[in-house]
């Protein structure tokens, strides 16, 4: 290992800002379940699989219609 680096030459990251954040959320088992059931079925993780839906859900602006029994 080196004692120093040059870094002078370094570029930023252009992908810096579309790095993920790490969040905590409660989520019920059967609905982590289907999640992991469903990326099994297509090969890859299923917290991914979770992101990419949410992230549909917003880009469409889905709407979330509750109604109370």
């Amino acid at each position: 290992m080196r004692d120093d680096y040059d870094f002078s030459g370094s570029v930023k990251n252009p992908y810096a800002k579309k790095l993920k954040k790490q969040v905590t959320i409660r989520l019920d088992e059967d609905t982590v379940q289907y999640f992991k059931n469903l990326a099994e079925e297509k090969g890859l993780p299923y917290q991914s699989l979770i992101n990419l839906y949410l992230r549909d859900c917003a880009q469409s602006h889905k709407e979330l219609k509750i109604e109370w029994q």
